[in-house]
Protein backbone atom coordinates (compact mmCIF):
# COMPACT_ATOMS: atom_id res chain seq x y z
CA UNK A 1 0.00 0.00 0.00
CA UNK A 2 1.55 3.87 -1.22
CA UNK A 3 2.02 5.88 1.71
CA UNK A 4 -0.83 8.83 1.60
CA UNK A 5 0.84 11.78 0.02
CA UNK A 6 0.20 14.87 2.40
CA UNK A 7 3.22 15.72 4.25
CA UNK A 8 2.46 17.54 7.73
CA UNK A 9 4.66 19.91 10.36
CA UNK A 10 4.97 19.18 13.13
CA UNK A 11 3.04 21.91 13.71
CA UNK A 12 0.38 20.82 11.62
CA UNK A 13 0.51 17.44 13.61
CA UNK A 14 0.03 19.32 16.80
CA UNK A 15 -3.18 20.81 15.13
CA UNK A 16 -4.36 17.37 13.78
CA UNK A 17 -4.41 15.97 17.65
CA UNK A 18 -6.19 18.95 18.98
CA UNK A 19 -8.70 18.71 16.40
CA UNK A 20 -9.42 15.33 17.02
CA UNK A 21 -9.49 15.67 21.23
CA UNK A 22 -11.85 18.36 19.87
CA UNK A 23 -14.35 16.17 17.72
CA UNK A 24 -14.34 14.24 20.93
CA UNK A 25 -11.57 11.23 20.53
CA UNK A 26 -9.76 11.30 24.07
CA UNK A 27 -6.02 11.83 23.93
CA UNK A 28 -5.25 8.93 26.31
CA UNK A 29 -7.16 7.00 23.52
CA UNK A 30 -4.97 8.14 20.93
CA UNK A 31 -1.99 7.64 22.66
CA UNK A 32 -3.16 3.87 23.31
CA UNK A 33 -3.71 3.62 20.20
CA UNK A 34 -0.30 4.56 18.82
CA UNK A 35 1.37 2.37 21.39
CA UNK A 36 -1.27 -0.57 20.40
CA UNK A 37 0.02 -0.05 16.53
CA UNK A 38 3.60 -0.06 17.18
CA UNK A 39 3.43 -3.26 19.32
CA UNK A 40 1.68 -4.59 16.09
CA UNK A 41 4.43 -3.56 14.07
CA UNK A 42 6.87 -4.83 15.66
CA UNK A 43 5.36 -8.20 16.08
CA UNK A 44 4.76 -8.57 12.72
CA UNK A 45 8.29 -8.42 11.84
CA UNK A 46 10.15 -9.66 15.07
CA UNK A 47 9.51 -12.97 16.71
CA UNK A 48 9.34 -12.93 20.78
CA UNK A 49 12.11 -12.11 22.59
CA UNK A 50 13.54 -9.26 25.44
CA UNK A 51 12.66 -5.33 24.19
CA UNK A 52 14.23 -2.29 26.07
CA UNK A 53 11.63 0.09 25.73
CA UNK A 54 13.23 3.60 25.88
CA UNK A 55 11.12 6.53 27.49
CA UNK A 56 11.13 10.17 27.42
CA UNK A 57 9.81 13.10 29.21
CA UNK A 58 6.77 13.93 27.00
CA UNK A 59 4.06 12.42 25.01
CA UNK A 60 6.63 10.29 22.86
CA UNK A 61 7.29 8.37 25.82
CA UNK A 62 3.99 8.19 27.05
CA UNK A 63 3.65 6.19 23.59
CA UNK A 64 6.30 3.61 24.82
CA UNK A 65 4.91 2.75 27.90
CA UNK A 66 1.97 1.64 26.24
CA UNK A 67 4.08 -0.21 23.41
CA UNK A 68 5.90 -2.06 26.64
CA UNK A 69 2.49 -2.96 27.94
CA UNK A 70 1.14 -4.23 24.67
CA UNK A 71 4.19 -6.37 23.61
CA UNK A 72 4.30 -7.93 27.65
CA UNK A 73 0.75 -8.97 27.24
CA UNK A 74 1.92 -10.48 24.41
CA UNK A 75 4.72 -12.70 25.91
CA UNK A 76 7.46 -10.10 25.42
CA UNK A 77 10.67 -9.89 28.27
CA UNK A 78 10.33 -5.99 29.03
CA UNK A 79 12.79 -3.58 29.93
CA UNK A 80 11.92 -0.32 30.23
CA UNK A 81 14.50 2.64 30.53
CA UNK A 82 13.51 6.37 31.38
CA UNK A 83 15.60 9.57 30.15
CA UNK A 84 14.29 11.57 33.00
CA UNK A 85 12.48 11.17 36.31
CA UNK A 86 9.35 9.52 35.31
CA UNK A 87 7.14 11.40 38.22
CA UNK A 88 7.37 14.27 36.24
CA UNK A 89 5.44 13.13 33.47
CA UNK A 90 2.12 14.84 32.40
CA UNK A 91 -1.48 14.41 31.25
CA UNK A 92 -1.76 11.50 28.96
CA UNK A 93 1.56 10.32 29.20
CA UNK A 94 1.46 9.89 33.15
CA UNK A 95 -1.84 8.04 32.78
CA UNK A 96 0.15 5.94 30.38
CA UNK A 97 3.11 5.24 32.69
CA UNK A 98 0.21 4.40 35.70
CA UNK A 99 -0.72 1.92 33.45
CA UNK A 100 2.76 0.26 32.93
CA UNK A 101 3.20 -2.85 36.10
CA UNK A 102 6.74 -3.10 35.81
CA UNK A 103 9.81 -1.63 37.02
CA UNK A 104 11.28 1.37 35.56
CA UNK A 105 15.14 1.96 35.08
CA UNK A 106 17.16 4.86 35.11
CA UNK A 107 19.30 5.14 32.30
CA UNK A 108 22.29 4.61 34.16
CA UNK A 109 20.94 1.03 35.48
CA UNK A 110 19.53 -0.02 31.65
CA UNK A 111 21.85 -2.64 29.87
CA UNK A 112 21.74 -3.99 26.60
CA UNK A 113 23.16 -6.68 26.58
CA UNK A 114 20.64 -10.17 26.11
CA UNK A 115 18.26 -7.33 24.68
CA UNK A 116 16.94 -8.08 20.88
CA UNK A 117 15.16 -5.15 20.16
CA UNK A 118 15.35 -1.55 21.42
CA UNK A 119 11.81 0.82 21.20
CA UNK A 120 13.40 4.52 20.60
CA UNK A 121 10.31 6.05 22.60
CA UNK A 122 12.72 9.03 23.83
CA UNK A 123 12.14 11.90 21.16
CA UNK A 124 9.52 12.55 18.48
CA UNK A 125 9.28 14.87 15.51
CA UNK A 126 9.46 17.92 17.78
CA UNK A 127 13.47 17.00 18.19
CA UNK A 128 15.40 20.61 18.05
CA UNK A 129 17.76 20.88 20.36
CA UNK A 130 20.84 18.45 20.82
CA UNK A 131 21.51 14.78 22.33
CA UNK A 132 22.73 14.93 25.67
CA UNK A 133 25.95 13.14 26.33
CA UNK A 134 24.48 10.31 28.54
CA UNK A 135 22.00 9.36 26.02
CA UNK A 136 24.08 9.89 23.22
CA UNK A 137 26.95 6.93 24.58
CA UNK A 138 23.52 5.30 25.38
CA UNK A 139 22.99 5.24 21.41
CA UNK A 140 26.14 4.51 20.77
CA UNK A 141 26.15 1.28 23.17
CA UNK A 142 23.43 -0.12 21.18
CA UNK A 143 25.02 0.63 18.27
CA UNK A 144 27.68 -1.19 18.65
CA UNK A 145 26.20 -3.86 19.36
CA UNK A 146 23.82 -3.83 16.17
CA UNK A 147 20.58 -4.31 18.03
CA UNK A 148 17.71 -3.33 15.98
CA UNK A 149 15.68 -0.12 16.94
CA UNK A 150 12.16 0.70 16.40
CA UNK A 151 11.48 4.39 16.42
CA UNK A 152 8.31 6.03 17.75
CA UNK A 153 7.24 8.81 15.02
CA UNK A 154 10.92 9.89 14.56
CA UNK A 155 14.14 8.00 15.61
CA UNK A 156 15.26 10.41 18.73
CA UNK A 157 17.71 12.90 17.09
CA UNK A 158 15.99 13.71 14.18
CA UNK A 159 13.99 16.62 13.26
CA UNK A 160 10.59 15.85 11.78
CA UNK A 161 10.37 19.19 9.98
CA UNK A 162 13.76 19.60 8.62
CA UNK A 163 15.20 15.67 8.70
CA UNK A 164 18.61 17.16 10.08
CA UNK A 165 20.47 14.58 12.28
CA UNK A 166 22.09 15.13 15.61
CA UNK A 167 25.54 13.46 15.60
CA UNK A 168 24.11 11.09 18.66
CA UNK A 169 21.15 10.13 16.81
CA UNK A 170 21.01 6.07 16.72
CA UNK A 171 19.76 5.10 13.12
CA UNK A 172 16.39 2.77 13.44
CA UNK A 173 15.49 -0.07 11.25
CA UNK A 174 11.74 0.40 11.41
CA UNK A 175 9.78 3.84 12.55
CA UNK A 176 6.22 4.06 13.37
CA UNK A 177 4.51 7.36 12.41
CA UNK A 178 1.40 8.19 13.19
CA UNK A 179 -1.78 9.85 10.45
CA UNK A 180 0.93 11.18 8.10
CA UNK A 181 4.27 11.24 7.34
CA UNK A 182 6.59 13.95 8.51
CA UNK A 183 9.35 15.70 5.68
CA UNK A 184 12.28 14.77 8.11
CA UNK A 185 10.57 11.36 7.14
CA UNK A 186 12.02 12.01 3.56
CA UNK A 187 14.89 14.62 3.43
CA UNK A 188 18.18 13.65 3.99
CA UNK A 189 19.84 12.99 6.34
CA UNK A 190 16.78 11.75 8.25
CA UNK A 191 15.70 9.74 5.60
CA UNK A 192 18.78 7.51 6.30
CA UNK A 193 17.77 6.83 9.82
CA UNK A 194 14.27 5.82 9.35
CA UNK A 195 14.67 2.75 7.77
CA UNK A 196 10.73 1.18 7.12
CA UNK A 197 8.77 3.92 7.35
CA UNK A 198 4.87 2.86 8.77
CA UNK A 199 2.05 4.97 8.99
CA UNK A 200 -0.57 3.87 11.11
CA UNK A 201 -4.01 5.30 11.96
CA UNK A 202 -5.11 6.16 15.54
CA UNK A 203 -8.26 7.43 14.92
CA UNK A 204 -7.66 10.88 13.35
CA UNK A 205 -10.50 11.63 10.70
CA UNK A 206 -8.66 12.28 7.47
CA UNK A 207 -11.33 15.03 6.95
CA UNK A 208 -9.22 17.38 9.29
CA UNK A 209 -6.95 17.60 6.53
CA UNK A 210 -9.04 19.62 4.70
CA UNK A 211 -8.95 22.52 7.64
CA UNK A 212 -5.09 21.77 7.91
CA UNK A 213 -4.31 22.63 4.17
CA UNK A 214 -0.75 21.02 4.53
CA UNK A 215 1.51 22.84 1.86
CA UNK A 216 3.79 19.89 1.14
CA UNK A 217 2.85 16.50 0.12
CA UNK A 218 5.15 13.33 -1.20
CA UNK A 219 5.65 13.43 -4.82
CA UNK A 220 3.10 10.58 -6.33
CA UNK A 221 0.87 10.27 -9.45
CA UNK A 222 -2.20 11.31 -8.18
CA UNK A 223 -1.77 14.52 -7.86
CA UNK A 224 -0.50 15.08 -11.71
CA UNK A 225 -1.89 12.28 -13.73
CA UNK A 226 -5.03 13.89 -14.29
CA UNK A 227 -2.86 16.76 -16.12
CA UNK A 228 -0.42 14.32 -18.52
CA UNK A 229 -1.09 15.38 -21.89
CA UNK A 230 -3.80 13.21 -23.62
CA UNK A 231 -4.29 12.56 -27.33
CA UNK A 232 -7.30 13.26 -28.98
CA UNK A 233 -8.69 11.26 -32.08
CA UNK A 234 -7.74 14.71 -34.82
CA UNK A 235 -4.48 15.92 -32.81
CA UNK A 236 -1.07 16.64 -35.02
CA UNK A 237 2.24 17.13 -34.11
CA UNK A 238 2.25 21.09 -33.14
CA UNK A 239 -0.83 21.42 -31.34
CA UNK A 240 1.29 19.29 -29.25
CA UNK A 241 3.83 22.10 -28.92
CA UNK A 242 6.90 22.57 -30.39
CA UNK A 243 10.02 22.50 -28.10
CA UNK A 244 13.37 24.09 -28.15
CA UNK A 245 16.58 22.91 -26.55
CA UNK A 246 19.51 25.36 -27.11
CA UNK A 247 22.21 23.41 -27.62
CA UNK A 248 26.54 23.81 -26.75
CA UNK A 249 29.29 24.12 -29.04
CA UNK A 250 30.79 20.70 -30.45
CA UNK A 251 32.52 19.39 -27.60
CA UNK A 252 29.61 19.14 -25.62
CA UNK A 253 26.60 18.05 -27.46
CA UNK A 254 25.29 15.51 -25.82
CA UNK A 255 23.95 17.54 -23.41
CA UNK A 256 21.34 18.72 -25.22
CA UNK A 257 20.87 15.94 -27.51
CA UNK A 258 19.95 13.73 -24.23
CA UNK A 259 17.24 16.43 -23.51
CA UNK A 260 15.39 16.93 -26.91
CA UNK A 261 15.18 12.85 -27.12
CA UNK A 262 13.59 13.10 -23.63
CA UNK A 263 11.03 15.83 -24.26
CA UNK A 264 9.51 14.40 -27.52
CA UNK A 265 9.24 10.97 -25.06
CA UNK A 266 7.46 13.48 -22.59
CA UNK A 267 4.99 14.78 -24.90
CA UNK A 268 6.41 17.32 -26.99
CA UNK A 269 4.85 17.40 -30.70
CA UNK A 270 8.16 18.85 -32.26
CA UNK A 271 11.86 19.73 -30.57
CA UNK A 272 14.33 21.28 -32.18
CA UNK A 273 18.01 21.92 -31.02
CA UNK A 274 19.19 25.13 -31.07
CA UNK A 275 23.10 24.62 -32.32
CA UNK A 276 26.06 27.01 -32.80
CA UNK A 277 26.99 27.04 -35.99
CA UNK A 278 30.45 25.22 -35.50
CA UNK A 279 28.14 22.05 -34.08
CA UNK A 280 25.75 21.62 -36.55
CA UNK A 281 26.84 19.09 -38.26
CA UNK A 282 27.37 17.02 -34.81
CA UNK A 283 23.64 17.63 -34.16
CA UNK A 284 22.43 16.34 -37.56
CA UNK A 285 24.68 13.47 -38.05
CA UNK A 286 23.77 11.92 -34.22
CA UNK A 287 19.81 13.03 -34.28
CA UNK A 288 16.74 11.72 -35.98
CA UNK A 289 13.46 12.56 -35.16
CA UNK A 290 14.90 15.76 -33.50
CA UNK A 291 15.34 18.56 -36.33
CA UNK A 292 18.45 21.08 -35.97
CA UNK A 293 18.81 24.64 -36.44
CA UNK A 294 21.88 26.87 -36.31
CA UNK A 295 21.58 30.09 -34.90
CA UNK A 296 24.38 31.67 -33.37
CA UNK A 297 23.08 35.56 -32.74
CA UNK A 298 20.73 37.05 -30.36
CA UNK A 299 18.48 38.48 -32.55
CA UNK A 300 18.22 35.43 -35.06
CA UNK A 301 17.24 33.37 -32.17
CA UNK A 302 14.65 36.00 -31.19
CA UNK A 303 13.10 36.01 -34.84
CA UNK A 304 12.81 32.05 -34.95
CA UNK A 305 11.21 31.44 -31.73
CA UNK A 306 8.94 34.29 -32.83
CA UNK A 307 8.12 32.43 -36.37
CA UNK A 308 8.03 29.33 -35.09
CA UNK A 309 5.85 29.84 -32.24
CA UNK A 310 7.89 27.65 -30.05
CA UNK A 311 6.34 27.66 -26.86
CA UNK A 312 9.00 26.13 -24.87
CA UNK A 313 12.53 26.71 -24.76
CA UNK A 314 15.15 24.61 -22.63
CA UNK A 315 18.43 26.47 -21.84
CA UNK A 316 21.34 25.04 -20.30
CA UNK A 317 22.27 22.18 -20.70
CA UNK A 318 26.12 21.85 -22.75
CA UNK A 319 25.71 25.44 -23.00
CA UNK A 320 28.87 26.84 -21.60
CA UNK A 321 29.36 29.93 -19.46
CA UNK A 322 29.03 32.10 -21.85
CA UNK A 323 27.45 35.56 -23.83
CA UNK A 324 25.68 33.41 -25.98
CA UNK A 325 24.41 31.24 -23.25
CA UNK A 326 23.35 34.48 -21.05
CA UNK A 327 21.80 36.14 -24.42
CA UNK A 328 19.73 33.12 -25.12
CA UNK A 329 18.36 32.48 -21.67
CA UNK A 330 17.31 36.32 -21.38
CA UNK A 331 15.59 36.48 -25.44
CA UNK A 332 13.94 33.08 -23.81
CA UNK A 333 12.51 34.53 -21.09
CA UNK A 334 11.08 37.92 -22.75
CA UNK A 335 9.50 35.82 -25.29
CA UNK A 336 6.06 34.59 -24.26
CA UNK A 337 7.39 30.81 -24.39
CA UNK A 338 7.43 28.54 -20.81
CA UNK A 339 11.37 28.11 -20.00
CA UNK A 340 12.99 25.59 -18.42
CA UNK A 341 16.80 26.92 -16.89
CA UNK A 342 19.69 24.21 -15.92
CA UNK A 343 23.06 23.98 -15.75
CA UNK A 344 24.49 26.84 -17.51
CA UNK A 345 21.77 28.40 -17.78
CA UNK A 346 21.51 29.76 -14.59
CA UNK A 347 25.17 29.31 -13.82
CA UNK A 348 25.66 32.40 -16.17
CA UNK A 349 23.73 34.64 -13.88
CA UNK A 350 26.04 33.30 -10.71
CA UNK A 351 26.95 37.16 -10.31
CA UNK A 352 24.13 38.72 -11.17
CA UNK A 353 20.97 36.91 -9.90
CA UNK A 354 18.79 40.04 -9.29
CA UNK A 355 18.89 40.22 -13.08
CA UNK A 356 17.75 36.64 -13.42
CA UNK A 357 15.24 37.58 -11.22
CA UNK A 358 13.59 40.73 -12.75
CA UNK A 359 13.74 38.75 -16.07
CA UNK A 360 11.37 36.41 -14.59
CA UNK A 361 9.14 38.60 -12.32
CA UNK A 362 8.67 40.67 -15.79
CA UNK A 363 7.70 37.49 -18.02
CA UNK A 364 3.95 38.26 -19.13
CA UNK A 365 3.48 35.05 -20.42
CA UNK A 366 4.92 31.68 -19.87
CA UNK A 367 6.00 29.94 -16.64
CA UNK A 368 9.47 29.77 -15.74
CA UNK A 369 11.19 26.12 -13.92
CA UNK A 370 14.72 26.14 -12.44
CA UNK A 371 16.43 22.77 -11.81
CA UNK A 372 19.65 23.50 -9.83
CA UNK A 373 20.88 20.98 -8.16
CA UNK A 374 23.22 21.41 -4.80
CA UNK A 375 25.99 23.64 -5.82
CA UNK A 376 24.21 25.61 -8.68
CA UNK A 377 21.72 26.32 -6.26
CA UNK A 378 24.21 27.83 -4.03
CA UNK A 379 25.82 29.96 -6.86
CA UNK A 380 22.51 31.74 -7.28
CA UNK A 381 20.66 31.70 -3.49
CA UNK A 382 23.00 31.23 -0.74
CA UNK A 383 20.46 30.31 1.66
CA UNK A 384 20.54 28.44 4.99
CA UNK A 385 17.85 26.07 6.13
CA UNK A 386 16.29 22.70 5.35
CA UNK A 387 16.05 21.49 1.69
CA UNK A 388 12.25 22.40 2.02
CA UNK A 389 12.84 25.58 3.34
CA UNK A 390 15.78 26.83 0.85
CA UNK A 391 13.38 25.53 -2.23
CA UNK A 392 10.70 27.40 -0.98
CA UNK A 393 12.44 30.63 -0.31
CA UNK A 394 14.20 30.03 -3.58
CA UNK A 395 11.07 29.77 -5.43
CA UNK A 396 9.50 33.12 -3.86
CA UNK A 397 12.74 35.06 -4.56
CA UNK A 398 12.70 34.10 -7.93
CA UNK A 399 9.41 33.71 -9.57
CA UNK A 400 10.04 30.58 -10.99
CA UNK A 401 9.19 26.74 -9.88
CA UNK A 402 12.21 25.30 -8.29
CA UNK A 403 13.19 21.84 -8.37
CA UNK A 404 16.31 21.63 -6.44
CA UNK A 405 17.99 18.21 -7.39
CA UNK A 406 19.42 15.00 -4.74
CA UNK A 407 18.02 11.91 -3.68
CA UNK A 408 15.30 14.09 -1.97
CA UNK A 409 14.26 16.35 -4.54
CA UNK A 410 11.99 19.17 -4.13
CA UNK A 411 9.87 20.92 -6.25
CA UNK A 412 8.44 24.05 -4.99
CA UNK A 413 6.08 27.06 -6.24
CA UNK A 414 6.61 30.78 -5.47
CA UNK A 415 3.13 30.44 -3.51
CA UNK A 416 4.68 27.97 -1.54
CA UNK A 417 3.40 24.58 -1.88
CA UNK A 418 5.93 21.55 -2.13
CA UNK A 419 6.58 18.27 -2.80
CA UNK A 420 9.55 15.69 -2.23
CA UNK A 421 10.71 13.67 -4.50
CA UNK A 422 11.22 9.54 -3.03
CA UNK A 423 11.57 7.11 -5.81
CA UNK A 424 14.78 7.69 -7.07
CA UNK A 425 17.48 4.93 -6.76
CA UNK A 426 21.11 6.00 -7.00
CA UNK A 427 21.41 4.51 -10.18
CA UNK A 428 20.29 7.73 -11.59
CA UNK A 429 23.53 9.27 -10.11
CA UNK A 430 25.41 9.21 -13.37
CA UNK A 431 26.56 12.00 -16.27
CA UNK A 432 23.73 13.17 -18.33
CA UNK A 433 20.85 12.13 -15.92
CA UNK A 434 20.16 15.84 -15.09
CA UNK A 435 19.94 16.24 -18.73
CA UNK A 436 17.30 13.95 -19.42
CA UNK A 437 15.32 14.94 -16.62
CA UNK A 438 15.31 18.36 -17.68
CA UNK A 439 14.13 17.59 -21.83
CA UNK A 440 11.00 15.35 -19.68
CA UNK A 441 10.06 18.87 -18.08
CA UNK A 442 10.46 20.27 -21.13
CA UNK A 443 7.94 17.62 -22.84
CA UNK A 444 5.41 18.25 -20.32
CA UNK A 445 5.32 21.26 -20.19
CA UNK A 446 4.91 21.76 -24.14
CA UNK A 447 2.22 18.98 -23.76
CA UNK A 448 0.09 21.12 -21.94
CA UNK A 449 1.00 20.42 -18.39
CA UNK A 450 1.38 23.48 -15.94
CA UNK A 451 5.15 24.18 -14.68
CA UNK A 452 4.76 22.55 -11.16
CA UNK A 453 2.96 19.04 -12.57
CA UNK A 454 5.78 19.06 -15.15
CA UNK A 455 8.30 19.34 -13.00
CA UNK A 456 6.62 17.01 -10.58
CA UNK A 457 5.85 14.57 -12.56
CA UNK A 458 8.90 14.56 -14.73
CA UNK A 459 10.91 13.72 -11.70
CA UNK A 460 8.61 10.99 -10.77
CA UNK A 461 9.06 8.90 -13.84
CA UNK A 462 13.07 10.06 -13.97
CA UNK A 463 13.06 8.01 -10.16
CA UNK A 464 10.71 5.13 -11.55
CA UNK A 465 13.03 4.91 -14.81
CA UNK A 466 15.92 4.67 -13.16
CA UNK A 467 14.23 1.86 -10.93
CA UNK A 468 13.04 0.00 -13.72
CA UNK A 469 16.57 -0.21 -15.24
CA UNK A 470 18.18 -0.72 -12.37
CA UNK A 471 22.20 -1.60 -12.00
CA UNK A 472 24.27 -0.68 -14.95
CA UNK A 473 21.84 1.94 -16.03
CA UNK A 474 23.39 5.21 -18.37
CA UNK A 475 21.52 8.45 -18.86
CA UNK A 476 20.93 7.01 -22.92
CA UNK A 477 18.75 4.25 -21.23
CA UNK A 478 16.40 6.09 -19.00
CA UNK A 479 14.21 7.56 -22.08
CA UNK A 480 13.80 3.94 -23.37
CA UNK A 481 11.53 3.06 -20.50
CA UNK A 482 9.60 6.11 -20.73
CA UNK A 483 7.05 4.99 -22.91
CA UNK A 484 6.03 2.08 -20.78
CA UNK A 485 5.83 4.30 -17.74
CA UNK A 486 3.66 6.63 -19.51
CA UNK A 487 1.10 3.74 -20.40
CA UNK A 488 1.40 2.23 -17.25
CA UNK A 489 -0.08 5.32 -15.91
CA UNK A 490 -2.25 6.39 -18.47
CA UNK A 491 -3.91 2.65 -18.09
CA UNK A 492 -4.34 3.27 -14.66
CA UNK A 493 -6.04 6.62 -15.23
CA UNK A 494 -8.72 4.95 -17.67
CA UNK A 495 -8.98 2.66 -15.11
CA UNK A 496 -10.14 4.71 -12.18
Amino acid sequence: MSLPTELLSVEEMYLADRLAIDGGVAGSMLMETAGEGIAIQIQRKWPPGRALVLCGPGNNGGDGYVVARRLQEAGWQIDLASISDPELLKGDAALMRDQWNGPILSLARAEVADIDLVVDAVFGAGFSRYLESDLASFFARIKRELIPVVAVDMPSGVNGDTGAVDAGAIPAAMTVSFFRAKPGHFLYPGRAYCGELKIIDIGIDADYLEEIDPETHLNDPELWRDDLPSLGPEIQKYSRGHAAVVGGGIASTGAARLAARASLRAGAGATTVVSPPSALQTYAAALEAVMVIALSEGQAFEDWLRDKRIGTVLVGPGNGVTERTRKFTSIALESPANVILDADGLTVFRDDPDTLFSLIAEKEHGEVVITPHEAEFERIFSLAGSKLDRARTAASLSGAVVLLKGADTVIATPDGKAVINYNAPPYLATAGSGDVLAGLITGFFSGGMSAFSAASAAAWIHGEAGSMVGPGLIAEDIETVVPSILRKLLDSHKKA
